[in-house]
């Protein structure tokens, strides 16, 4: 070992052996020596000798398509196991109790809410309707974990459940925004869902997230249904949005102005359904005593409807 005049020194010096690119020995010696009074030469030294070989390979070992029973790809995002049992709405309700006992800001809070949205999809729309009388109440922090879980449960049953709510006046309003909202990401949108929400779009409430949610949902089933249009649930929401437009989007004031462009913004939201519209899209913007935000809003909503459903003979043409 070789040491300099200093406290600690150290060095490491190793040899390997490799035979067609697999390391087979690898030889270390290290040598560690600290020097208390380096005009004394009083210190202490360690020296450690190492080896490791390659004793054996082993060929690959072949996979047991038995291990694969319970194996599957997915993402990692709300997984739960499957409820194998039937859910009832007492039990439910109890669940409901215990979240309004729990510390708002605990493990346990946020364990028994996913628990209520699992279980709240396996209720049909009659044990939701009676769970809804027995745990309408609201916590002491003047929370309803029901009207908080109800748009991340997704079912069928559980929108139109929220609709009725909502009709009914018995949702706050920035809860009401929330749900709305949320539709946009319902995996898998029913038609139900859609003939349910429908109507809302006629309430005089009607506001912005109402009619982005609603046509984000009818997006989102035309994409996975490809004969969307002739669906009356859909039809029945293109021809409420086709109504708001009078033909030519014809505008008397600036509060109707900023009806028009929300209409027409939602139009362009449905996508694929929106196809039935094209005619009075393109009168919409051909027009030029309509304004430029107009006749903009009404090219813009072709933006999802491909040109293979037919429009574009529709399509505006600028002179």
């Amino acid at each position: 070992c070789q040491s300099e005049q200093q406290m600690l020194s150290s060095q490491l010096e190793c040899a390997q052996r490799i035979k067609d690119g697999v390391l087979e020995e690898a030889k270390c010696t290290e040598c560690d020596r600290v020097t208390l009074f380096p005009q004394q030469g009083s210190g202490a030294e360690t020296q450690t000798q190492s080896t490791l070989r390659l004793l054996q390979v082993e060929t690959d070992t072949l996979y047991n398509n038995g291990d694969s029973e319970d194996l599957y790809v997915t993402n990692i995002l709300y997984e739960r196991e499957v409820t194998k049992r039937e859910v009832t709405g007492a039990e439910v309700t109890e669940l409901v109790w215990k979240l309004c006992l729990a510390h708002s800001a605990s493990y346990e809070t946020t364990d028994l809410f996913m628990t209520l949205v699992f279980e709240l999809r396996h209720l049909s729309l009659e044990a939701l309707r009676a769970l809804w009388q027995r745990s309408s109440f609201k916590c002491r922090d003047n929370w309803q974990p029901l009207i908080d879980a109800l748009p991340s449960c997704a079912t069928e049953a559980c929108v139109v459940l929220m609709k009725d709510l909502i009709a009914s006046g018995e949702v706050e309003e920035d809860k009401v925004e929330y749900f709305f909202w949320s539709l946009a990401f319902i995996p898998n949108p029913t038609s139900g869902m859609i003939e349910s929400l429908a109507p809302l779009l006629k309430s005089s409430r009607a506001s912005q997230s109402y009619f982005l949610g609603i046509t984000a949902l009818v997006h989102r089933f035309c994409s996975a249904h490809s004969s969307c249009d002739i669906v009356p649930a859909v039809q029945s929401v293109m021809r409420t949005l086709g109504k708001f437009l009078g033909g030519n989007c014809t505008v008397q004031d600036s509060e109707h102005l900023s009806k028009m462009q929300l209409v027409l913004k939602a139009i362009g939201n449905a996508g694929l359904a929106a196809a039935p519209l094209a005619p009075a899209l393109s009168r919409c913007a051909a027009l030029r005593s309509h304004s430029l935000e107009i006749r903009l809003a009404a090219v813009q909503a072709f933006r999802r409807v491909p040109c293979s459903a037919g429009v574009s003979d529709a399509l505006p043409r600028w002179d």
